[in-house]
Formats: structure tokens, C-alpha cells, sequence
């Protein structure tokens, strides 16, 4: 079970960064970065500059505890400070962020590829399960060491078909014409501050103190919070080497996100130049996530497309096979070996792994075509549904390593009150809607006005709200919350956390 989850706590911490990497950009990011840089403005990439404090919060501050106990579980490290329903709130809260980044992606990927090879949206749920069924297959074979190196395997393709799409328009223009020398006609209002008519405004979709708040508070909490991320810093020998596959994954982030915004630069540039080459159904700005799908099946040389379909193909694989292989460890530790009476034989413990493996992508592909009900931009969908529980996750640790005698009953509080401040904000628009519609309150006591929407599956209209509050300010605010009323709950009474028994050992850790 050690080689299962955790490659045997002794693989190559560059290999292991790159593994990070290519879990966490996944074919949402692959598809949302060039569109978001094409349709909407490049003020996204900002958030870069908060990568050194990532680095110093999670290298310097959370790898070193969390190398400490080398857990299987990150959610065992809840139970000695908050006690086991908070170990079990944190696990289930993992399972349903994860399982829902699952099956977004997987649609997403789906729906990409069907573009890109020509196919009729109805054969969506087929390429999903297609997809899925590889990375189960191989995941549920081999643990973390297939999903390890199969993960630096796409990277390469994946990049590299980025790379191709920048190079054959490059080729186009006869040089780098395609690269904006001002500020695109297309693209949003996107201040570095978000102030509007000379006072702070939420509203602002993007601006870029928004982009740097909410990317460095995404990416510590997924970093310390998160088992898939978790998971790989175990499978590395001690601190030192988990600490360079952090360093390694930020690096080969970095420039793969710059990388595909180029993608998204010079899709632009591409599809302004020849406009005739966009069917009607897309638009510059308004469907700008479909550019990249388009150029790929209708603007690249055969053999060269085909390479890139296959690197959309790796980038859902790598995403889809870590997390189901994270889930399995939770499902298996904190729930079933939690509460079993007796021990499990080695071999019964991995039979049950590859058996939940299998349970968890299926399930994954079956729910995969109710996202086609969500509407929005890939970007602000991914913000709005998938990292909705990010922080509320990441404040638990919070809490657990980092105050003194937390009290569990304030952790409840303040995790519970942060994730309804997420969602709040994730469905502000709606929600100033429904007081509308069933209480005359008028939308603009909120800042906001009335929207038309299509529905993407019927095509028939509907009205709602413009979001009083931008989808930037949910980890800044959510986190805010959290560990405010958290901390006061804390100081103003109650009874402390009481020590627990030592972790169950059910499920043999990589000690």
C-alpha cells in the first residue's frame, strides 16, 4: 500500500514536481488560459508574481510538518488537533471538490475533443467515457507510480502542442505580428486596481490586485489542504526533495501558463485576421474558450493536429488519474480503515483500492454530462464550482497547525460561515435574482442590473443578474471569514481541542 499511494516515499522530487504540475493545470486550465488571454485580457497573469510567497508559505512553513508524520491521509493530521469529526468534515468536503474537478474536466475535455475531431456534441458522453476509462485502467494498475510517470510523459505532449499552435501561427504571420501592442478592443476593463469611477468596486471582473490575491490563496491552500497535492510531497524521501518538487512544479507552471496565454495572444491575432474562418456560433470575446479547439481542428496540418488532440487527451488523463488515486487513499483511510474493527491484509487493502479506483471513475464519467447544465465562462465555471471548497478545506489545516489550542466547535463555525460566504459570492448574481423575484428587491440597492442568458442546452433565454461580487474576491473573502470567526471563536471560550489517540495504522504509512 505504500508503493500504491505514495510510489514508496523515495521518487525523483523533480519527476514529483513535474506530476504536481500536470495534475494541477489539468485540460480546465489547458483550454481556459488561452481563452481567458484571448476574449477577456492578460491581467490574469499577475498572479505569477505571488508564486515566491507560495513558495516560502508551503516550503518553509507546511512541508516541514506535514514530512513530519508522512501521512497516507492529509486528513489524519486534523483529527490529533480538531478531533474526528472535523478530520471527517475535512475528508468529505476533499472528496466532493475533487469529484466535481473530475467530472468538469472531464467534460470539458469531451466537449474540446469532439470539436477537434470533428464529431457531433451527442458523442460527448462517449469521448468521456473513452477518457476516463484509460486513466482508471491505469491508475487502478499501477498507484502513484503510474500516475507519476505517465503525468511527465503528457507534460511533454501537452506543452508541445501548445507550442505547435504558437509556431504554425507564428508561420502564418510571417513572423510575431500576432503579438498585442496595445490594449485589445475585445478584452474587458481589467485595472491593476479594482477601483471604478474613483471607489473600490468588487463588481470589476478582473483587476489585478484581484488576480494575485486570489491565485496566491488558491494556490497555498491547494498546495497545503489538498490530498492529491499532499499525496505526491509523500512520495518524496524528506523535506529538502519535497521542497524542490514544489520549486520544480512552480517553475514548469509558470512557464506553461505563460506559454498558453502566447497560445491565446496569437489565437487572437489569428482569428481577427481572418474572421471568415469563425462560424457564426463563435465570437471573438463571448466564445473566446472555443478558439483554441477550432484552430486545432480546422487550422493545423493533419499530423501536427493530431499531436495536439493527443496532448488535450494526456492533459485530462494526467488530472483524471491523480485524483481518482487521491480519493481512493481518502475513501480507504479515513473512512473504511478509520471504522474497521480489525486490520486489512495487504493484499485485501490494495484489492479494495483498485475496486474504488474503478467505482470513482465510473461514477465520475456518468455525472460528467450534467456540467453541460452550467453556464459561464471556463475560467469564473471553474472559480464558481470546482475551488469553492479550496479554502474552507485549507482553513481546517489552518486551524490545526497553526493555532494554539483550537477550539473545535469555533473550527466548525467559521469553516461552515466561510464556505456559505464562497458560495455567496460564487452565485451572487442569482441570488440577487431570486430577491427579486420573490421579494421586489431591486438589483441595483446591489450594484448590479439585469442579464440575458442563453441556455446552452435548449437555446431559449432567461433572465438573471450580473454578479454584484466578482468571482476573484471568493478565496480572498472565503479565507478572510474563515479564519476570522475561527480565531474569535477561539479566544472567547469554550473547551480546547483534548489530545486524540495516536493515528490508525489500519493502512500501513510509508514510515
Amino acid at each position: 500500500m505504500q508503493d500504491y499511494f505514495t510510489g514508496g516515499g523515495n521518487m525523483n522530487p523533480m519527476l514529483i514536481g513535474v506530476s504536481l504540475f500536470a495534475t494541477l493545470l489539468s485540460t480546465i486550465s489547458y483550454l481556459s488560459v488561452p481563452g481567458e488571454a484571448a476574449g477577456k485580457g492578460p491581467v490574469n497573469q499577475i498572479s505569477l508574481l505571488g508564486l515566491p510567497v507560495v513558495f516560502f508559505v508551503v516550503g518553509y512553513l507546511m512541508l516541514p510538518i506535514y514530512m513530519k508524520f508522512r501521512v497516507t491521509s492529509a486528513y489524519e493530521l486534523l483529527e490529533e488537533k480538531l478531533g474526528l469529526g472535523l478530520r471527517l468534515l475535512g475528508a468529505t468536503m476533499f472528496l466532493v471538490l475533487r469529484l466535481v474537478w473530475m467530472t468538469l474536466l472531464v467534460y470539458l475535455a469531451a466537449e474540446a475533443m469532439t470539436v477537434m475531431m470533428g464529431l457531433d456534441p451527442k458523442w460527448i458522453p462517449a469521448v468521456a467515457a473513452v477518457t476516463g476509462a484509460v486513466a482508471v485502467i491505469y491508475t487502478s494498475l499501477g498507484g502513484l507510480q503510474a500516475v507519476v510517470i505517465t503525468d511527465f510523459l503528457q507534460t511533454v505532449l501537452l506543452f508541445g502542442g501548445a507550442l505547435l499552435v504558437v509556431a504554425t501561427v507564428t508561420y502564418d504571420f510571417g513572423g510575431f505580428g500576432w503579438i498585442p501592442t496595445g490594449w485589445h478592443a475585445n478584452w474587458d476593463s481589467q485595472p491593476l486596481l479594482p477601483i471604478e469611477d474613483g471607489a473600490v468596486s468588487f463588481k470589476l471582473r478582473v483587476s489585478g490586485l484581484g488576480a494575485l490575491l486570489s491565485a496566491t490563496i488558491w494556490y497555498i491552500a491547494t498546495l497545503g489542504g489538498d490530498q492529491t497535492t499532499v499525496q505526491r510531497f509523500m512520495a518524496t524521501t524528506d523535506t529538502k526533495a519535497a521542497r524542490r518538487a514544489l520549486a520544480t512544479q512552480l517553475i514548469v507552471g509558470s512557464v506553461v501558463t505563460v506559454t498558453l496565454c502566447a497560445v491565446g495572444f496569437s489565437l487572437l491575432g489569428y482569428f481577427e485576421k481572418n474572421l471568415d474562418h469563425l462560424p457564426e456560433s463563435i465570437q471573438l470575446k463571448d466564445n473566446a474558450d472555443k478558439l483554441f479547439p477550432r484552430y486545432i481542428a480546422y487550422h493545423l496540418p493533419v499530423g501536427v493536429s493530431g499531436l495536439v488532440v493527443a496532448a488535450m487527451f494526456a492533459a485530462a488523463m494526467s488530472s483524471i488519474d491523480s485524483g481518482v488515486n487521491s480519493v481512493t487513499a481518502v475513501v480507504l483511510r479515513d473512512f473504511i480503515s478509520r471504522f474497521r474493527k480489525t486490520e486489512m491484509s495487504e493484499k485485501a487493502q490494495l484489492r479494495l483500492a483498485r475496486i474504488l479506483a474503478v467505482s470513482i471513475g465510473g461514477f465520475v464519467v456518468l455525472s460528467s454530462t450534467l456540467m453541460r447544465f452550467i453556464q459561464g465562462n471556463i475560467t469564473e465555471m471553474t472559480s464558481k464550482t470546482v475551488n469553492l471548497l479550496t479554502v474552507p478545506i485549507f482553513g481546517l489545516f489552518f486551524f490545526a497547525l497553526f493555532v494554539r489550542n483550537p477550539r473545535p466547535w469555533a473550527v466548525w463555525l467559521g469553516t461552515i460561515i466561510g464556505t456559505a460566504t464562497a458560495v455567496g459570492i460564487a452565485f451572487s448574481g442569482p441570488l440577487t435574482y431570486l430577491l427579486f423575484d420573490q421579494f421586489g428587491i431591486n438589483p441595483e440597492v446591489f450594484g448590479t442590473e439585469f442579464i440575458e442568458l442563453k441556455d446552452k442546452v435548449t437555446g431559449e433565454m432567461r433572465t438573471s443578474c450580473n454578479d454584484p461580487i466578482s468571482f476573484q474576491w471568493i478565496s480572498p473573502l472565503a479565507l478572510a471569514v474563515t479564519m476570522i470567526v475561527g480565531w474569535v471563536g477561539c479566544r472567547i471560550g469554550g473547551s480546547g481541542s483534548q489530545p486524540q489517540p495516536p493515528m490508525d495504522k489500519n493502512v500501513a504509512s510509508p514510515e
